[in-house]
């Protein structure tokens, strides 16, 4: 390659960059005022997130299979359009579209992102803001990518009530489409409270992270509080969780939900201490034994959950309490 040469291939690099740049101004200037974006799924995380963006003066279309769930969210602000499919929302939403999939990982996501990677055009956005494993991501992307489209893969914490009111995410994906994301992301997270992790994988492999030191850090809770109920003194439980969360070294969201849930049922002599692996505290500990890391608490933490299904526990039923009190999960009552 000549000198010449060289220096076209990098002023060409350079304009293109420049042309990014300029595309995420001119969309996030746009956005600001009326640019629609759309969610696929409404349940308990996708209606709330529905509900956050209107308020955050976005505008959206929306669609689930569940009729009544579009019904609610769009009789909650004249900004939330229902469509009846997934063509009908793609037809609505201006270009570059954005198109976020918020539904339970596994075949209903990977079959929703396939059929979105057939029907949008080249420069649409997809966003997987699931529980998806990072791995199924890597594979989604690649032919996304094929197809010109942009892929992003949003870790969503913070439960029902950070989808509503301000969630924490992290985003993986295709930086050049970054500037056109992010004012959608800002506007639904809290303060600080989203991170653009780099590649596509990263997001959700991050959250994977996350949601497998949720499982040690609920543990040790529970434990704790199972060797409260066996021991010779009489606690009160609701009192203990507000004392610890005032000032203490394990204050935190976490307790805030044990002394909430302890004050509704002070033994929790209502539930039955079962409780369900989600499939991120699996995936983390699989991550460990392929690198080589060794995680005992979260491998052990992902066990007491196995043998929750078969022991009822006061550590079970702390648990159960624990994920119906940020995520909504079912638990079994008596």
């Amino acid at each position: 390659m000549t000198v010449s040469q060289s220096d076209e291939k990098a002023d060409q690099s350079n304009s293109n960059q420049i042309a990014h740049i300029l595309l995420g101004a001119i969309c996030f200037f746009k956005r600001k005022e009326d640019y629609m974006f759309g969610i696929i799924g409404l349940g308990k995380m996708g209606l709330n997130l529905s509900f956050n963006a209107v308020d955050h003066g976005q505008e959206l279309a929306v669609y689930d299979i569940n009729q009544e769930a579009v019904k609610t969210a769009a009789d909650y602000s004249e900004k939330i359009l229902p469509v009846a499919s997934i063509d009908d929302m793609i037809a609505t939403l201006p270009t570059p579209r954005i198109v976020w999939v918020m539904l339970p990982s596994g075949q209903i996501t990977n079959e929703t992102i396939d059929y979105l990677i057939e029907h949008l055009d080249a420069k649409d956005i997809i966003i997987d803001g699931g529980n998806s494993n990072y791995k199924d991501n890597l594979k989604q992307a690649e032919v996304a990518h094929q197809a010109g489209l942009y892929y992003f893969d949003a870790g969503t914490s913070g439960g029902m009530s950070g989808a509503r009111n301000g969630a924490n995410f992290m985003i993986g994906g295709d930086q050049e489409a970054w500037p056109i994301v992010e004012p959608i992301i800002a506007a639904l997270a809290q303060e600080d409270g989203y991170l653009y992790t780099g590649r596509v994988g990263s997001g959700h492999y991050l959250k994977m992270i996350h949601n497998g030191i949720e499982y040690g850090m609920m543990q040790a809770i529970a434990e704790g509080f199972e060797i409260l109920d066996a021991s010779p003194f009489d606690y009160d439980f609701e009192k203990v969780a507000k004392l610890w969360n005032h000032g203490s070294v394990i204050r935190g969201w976490l307790m805030e939900l044990a002394e909430q849930e302890f004050a509704k049922d002070p033994h929790l002599e209502n539930i039955i201490g079962r409780v369900q692996a989600s499939g991120e505290g699996k995936w983390t500990v699989e991550e460990s034994l392929d690198l080589e890391v060794p995680a005992p608490v979260i491998a052990l933490s992902l066990m007491m959950r196995n043998r929750s299904l078969q022991d009822d526990t006061v550590t079970g039923k702390v648990l159960a309490a624990l994920r119906n009190g940020f995520g909504g999960h079912d638990v079994t009552r008596k």
